[in-house]
């Protein structure tokens, strides 16, 4: 069995430039695993060279990359952060005491725009209006999507969530509820991601509307 204090899943597609920011300053006696999802660009190396455990996952979905990385680790307790360089891995600490404390089974980050700009205005929209969905769904007192998140693994996988695309948190969520969890939602810090690098959500229009059409067949 793994001795890290917790596994941190980095689902990544083309976050080579990104890497080496995240990958910086990994708590001690953390294991980072890296998801690579059909990267082109070296992503796998990168990892690798970084320290990082790198598994790979074909199917093209955030769902998809997720799982497997749980399906890797053998921790505990897992954290998950996306690979852009937008969020601080640090910020997870803070996240993985209040759940090894006991006093919720996940706690999950809510973005804080660092700076003007960061943040594109359909992908806040979006965001929002998602997240007001899951509030009524699941009645949990967020305002985000979960972008980083951290809970035990074990409960994570008795979970079941079987979306392996964008609307896997959303699943996610629900299922969190019906299990009766408890979820603390922890400001982190958002920023804008490392140059070179493209977000295949917020970075466009299309991309934004694709996550909330998956959302909308979770809902279904």
């Amino acid at each position: 069995m793994s001795m890290s204090q917790c596994d941190v899943i980095i689902p990544c597609r083309d976050e080579a430039a990104a890497l080496p920011i995240v990958l910086a300053s990994v708590p001690i006696g953390w294991n980072v695993i890296v998801v690579d999802n059909g990267s082109t660009d070296g992503t796998a190396d990168v990892a690798r060279g970084l320290g990082a455990r790198v598994v790979s996952e074909s199917r093209p979905g955030y769902g998809a990359a997720v799982h497997t990385g749980m399906l890797a680790s053998d921790a505990e307790f897992v954290a998950v952060m996306d690979g852009d360089a937008s969020m601080r891995l640090s910020d997870l600490v803070t996240m993985l005491d209040v759940v090894r404390s006991g006093v919720v089974t996940m706690a999950v980050g809510r973005r804080r725009p660092v700076a003007r700009g960061v943040w594109p205005w359909h992908a806040r929209l979006g965001t929002k209006l998602l997240a007001a969905m899951i509030r009524r769904r699941s009645a949990f007192p967020i305002h985000d999507l979960a972008p980083m998140r951290v809970s035990r693994r074990d409960d994570l996988l008795e979970l079941g969530v079987q979306d392996r695309r964008f609307g896997y948190p959303l699943e996610l969520m629900l299922r969190a509820a019906r299990a009766e969890w408890t979820v603390r939602e922890i400001d982190v810090a958002y920023d804008r991601r490392a140059a070179g690098t493209k977000s295949k959500v917020s970075g466009s229009v299309r991309g934004t509307a694709r996550v909330v059409h998956d959302f909308a067949r979770v809902l279904r």
